[in-house]
């Protein structure tokens, strides 16, 4: 006997199968399953997905819009500057109770990983503290990795590499920087020699907020490819954001991409937050930040959509769906073959987990049996829509239900309801 069926649902792939849970693996995914179980779950016609998962996100700041003031410039400096003042004001409680309300949001939304950065600027750590605590109070039901994340930069701050040594110390799981924040370019690129140093020493992946401007000379994406290859640490580096590649001279990136293909270094742009902050300085043609996307899937770069901010000093919307960040990443990069489309679903399931290194991951027999059910027939449609999730199963356990998305109608001659599904 199951613990979980989950009867007739259509696969990313196009397969329509059955997925067998007991405890906390997924038993067996055939056509026709007959055997008895403690739930099921009647899929027809319904998508069903491995989990969504983010690999960008700042959870210390997350759910604090408005304070202590709002961004009124609506600029990535700014923000940086109001969370300056917020990370001082903000309690451990306050950061673990913002943190649990977002995670019930995102399980809602069958989003069940998160790699979030958090701050390790302050010399009293409380940034990491809570984000320490929220981990341990979610992991039955949500992972959560966190990156050592220099807000102010490595060297720019008088004890910014000691504070990221002490966060990994604490049990930080990844290796970030922001090197372009740096006092000079010089100091930047010395900031990543540093940082791939601390990760090959210690065995940690690298995530690095890397050139999230619209400064086309700012190419310290370049100086990581140079130190992933020289220290080994292909396959285990992602470089975040990249958005000054949107300005760059397109001979210069005619010899990037191929550094960073070489490097396997992953890229992971933040479609909500890229097009927002970048190009505030520009009247018209305005920028729009987003890198370049498809050219790197090109090369055989793997690339993921990130999720990045929800209502905090950066960001004012935001619900923790990563379908509205995948549907505006296939608007922006112009990614709208079917083909693509599916591929902008992939990279907010499968390919974002592989970026983060999440294990046992995916709807086959032995992984995880974490799942989620959608009110959509295909991967495209389920952009289309962003539907609701009929069914959110977390390691075994249905964590998360959603009716339907149908609505009633009042209309002469008209069917009484209508349903937005192609």
């Amino acid at each position: 006997m199951f613990d979980i069926l989950v009867k007739g649902g259509t696969l990313p792939d196009g397969r329509v199968a059955d997925i067998a849970i007991k405890g906390d693996r997924i038993a067996e995914v055939a056509p026709d399953i007959t055997a008895e179980a403690g739930e099921t779950i009647d899929a027809s016609g319904d998508l069903v997905s491995p989990p969504f998962v983010d690999p960008h996100f700042h959870m210390d700041a997350t759910l604090s819009y408005g304070l202590p003031r709002l961004n009124a410039s609506g600029t990535l400096l700014e923000g940086i500057s109001l969370w300056g003042e917020l990370r001082d004001l903000a309690t451990v409680d306050e950061m673990v109770e913002r943190g649990l309300r977002y995670c019930d949001w995102a399980v809602s939304m069958g989003l069940l990983a998160i790699r979030t950065h958090v701050d390790t600027t302050p010399d009293h750590l409380n940034t990491v503290t809570a984000m320490l605590e929220l981990r341990d109070k979610v992991k039955d039901y949500l992972d959560l990795q966190l990156v050592a994340f220099p807000q102010d930069g490595l060297y720019r701050s008088a004890t910014g590499r000691d504070n990221v040594l002490r966060a990994l110390d604490m049990g930080v799981d990844v290796v970030g920087g922001i090197p372009h924040f740096e006092r000079t370019m010089t100091d930047g690129a010395a900031s990543l020699t540093d940082l791939c140093e601390i990760a090959a020493a210690r065995g940690l992946p690298v995530d690095i907020h890397c050139d999230e401007t619209d400064d086309p000379l700012s190419r310290h994406i370049e100086t990581l490819a140079f130190e992933t290859q020289r220290l080994g640490l292909q396959g285990r580096v992602a470089g975040s954001h990249l958005t000054s590649m949107h300005s760059m001279d397109n001979y210069y990136v005619s010899k990037l991409l191929p550094l960073i293909a070489e490097a396997e270094i992953a890229a992971i742009p933040n479609p909500l937050i890229n097009i927002v902050l970048q190009g505030r300085h520009d009247t018209y043609p305005k920028r729009r930040g987003l890198t370049r996307v498809k050219e790197m899937q090109a090369l055989g770069i793997t690339v993921g959509w990130g999720q990045d901010c929800v209502l905090d000093p950066w960001y004012s919307l935001g619900t923790a769906d990563m379908l509205d960040v995948a549907f505006m990443g296939m608007h922006v990069a112009q990614m709208t073959h079917p083909d693509e489309m599916a591929r902008c679903f992939t990279m907010v399931t499968e390919t974002n987990a592989q970026i983060i290194g999440l294990r046992d991951y995916g709807l086959l027999k032995g992984a995880l049996a974490s799942l989620v059910v959608l009110d959509a027939t295909t991967p495209v449609d389920a952009l289309r829509l962003r539907p609701a999730r009929l069914a959110v199963v977390s390691k075994g356990r249905v964590v998360a239900r959603s009716p339907r998305g149908d609505a009633g109608l009042s209309l002469p001659g008209r069917p009484d309801s209508v349903r937005r599904r192609r």
